[in-house]
């Protein structure tokens, strides 16, 4: 039982002190993220709209604006509705020659829904929010910076389970152990933060670590899904269009992906670009659906005859692909509402009171034994 101890104990140190460190940029970027777009409306007061309510403008009369203010920009656009009365209609271009060679930097636009001006015009990961976004997310190193995440997620699940198999009390105890009691005393103090943090907060440290490696690994969570699930994928859609053939608007495309699902909410509008050789593709949120602001029903039409090409209810999803839309809005907080989202933001601070009080009391316990080993020798 010893031996088992110890090794359980150098597990854990040696952990804590190599990526320690890197948990604590993770879960304090990760607090900061739960609300950046709320952080980013008050550091840019300028995007906040005119009038507040609003009435929401057409579809087409949004997508001219951008096209009037980017006329070089041919390639799709993608619309989001604002989530509350209060914010800004927000663009994405994901095809900017500015970003050419980049794994993901779109041009980010917010829209004044009542005069429909440009309010803002910023690449992905020029501005703080998506500086931190990327920081969090891959370590602003990209694909290896994702598989790095994705890699630190999965040997922090042993670092926690390691700790609570450390400070396990036995169930005989386990009520008295978890007492919100901190005693006095330096060292005792220390240690009983250290213990309290990481078993109040084992679950949400598990499930943000599980659903961070996940989401930094979508492929080998896919690989590992689909054994026991289909996962559906999104249409392969070839259109052949004339690049002056005249279109249905985006109001129509969005009228007919509500005759589909009259209860949804409308949620985004991706365009079929200026040359239309591709589809539009609407997205709605269904109640039920675990995050509103990226909702996986969707309904794909072609541009010039209305036609609808293929749809997604998520409704009739796989197990698997539940799982898979779970993780995202899990991870965030956003499917528990503002109760969620304000315990992860909570949550994220954790990895950094662990931190410091292992640090702690790891050099409390150097010093102890340093001042044996001088004594012994003296």
């Amino acid at each position: 039982m010893k031996n088992a101890r110890r090794t359980w104990l150098s597990i854990h140190l040696t952990l804590g002190l190599s990526i320690g460190a890197l948990l604590v940029l993770l879960g304090l970027t990760g607090s900061i993220l739960v609300f950046y777009l709320e952080i980013d409306q008050i550091i840019n007061p300028q995007i906040e709209p005119t009038t507040v309510p609003y009435e929401m403008p057409a579809q087409q009369d949004i997508l001219d604006a951008l096209q009037q203010a980017h006329p070089r920009r041919t390639d799709p656009w993608r619309i989001e509705q604002p989530m509350h009365d209060d914010w800004p209609i927000m663009a994405r271009y994901y095809t900017p020659v500015e970003s050419v060679g980049k794994n993901f930097a779109p041009l980010m636009l917010t829209v004044d829904p009542v005069t429909l001006e440009v309010t803002s015009s910023r690449l992905w990961g020029d501005y703080a929010m998506t500086w931190i976004y990327d920081l969090h997310y891959s370590l602003l190193l990209e694909k290896p910076g994702k598989i790095a995440i994705g890699i630190i997620g999965l040997i922090s699940l042993i670092s926690f389970i390691s700790g609570i198999w450390l400070w396990w009390p036995g169930w005989g105890g386990l009520k008295q152990a978890l007492k919100p009691q901190l005693r006095s005393g330096k060292a005792r103090l220390n240690y009983d933060l250290h213990v309290l943090s990481g078993s109040y907060g084992l679950v949400f440290l598990l499930i943000l670590s599980l659903t961070g490696a996940a989401l930094a690994l979508p492929d080998q969570t896919a690989m590992l899904v689909k054994p026991f699930s289909d996962l559906s994928s999104s249409p392969k859609i070839a259109l052949n269009h004339s690049e002056n053939a005249s279109r249905i608007t985006a109001d129509q495309a969005v009228e007919i992906a509500r005759q589909q699902f009259p209860q949804a909410e409308l949620r985004w509008v991706e365009t079929p670009g200026l040359n239309n050789q591709k589809a539009w593709r609407i997205a709605l949120y269904q109640e039920g659906e675990p995050s509103r602001r990226f909702p996986r029903t969707q309904v794909w039409i072609d541009p010039l005859t209305g036609e609808i090409l293929a749809l997604r209810d998520t409704k009739q999803d796989t197990g698997g692909d539940v799982l898979m839309h779970w993780l995202h809005p899990l991870h965030n907080g956003e499917v528990f509402g503002m109760t969620g989202r304000i315990l992860v933001f909570i949550a994220g601070f954790l990895p950094l009171i662990l931190f410091v009080t292992g640090l702690i009391r790891w050099l409390q316990k150097r010093r102890a034994r340093r001042l044996v080993t001088s004594r012994h020798s003296a």
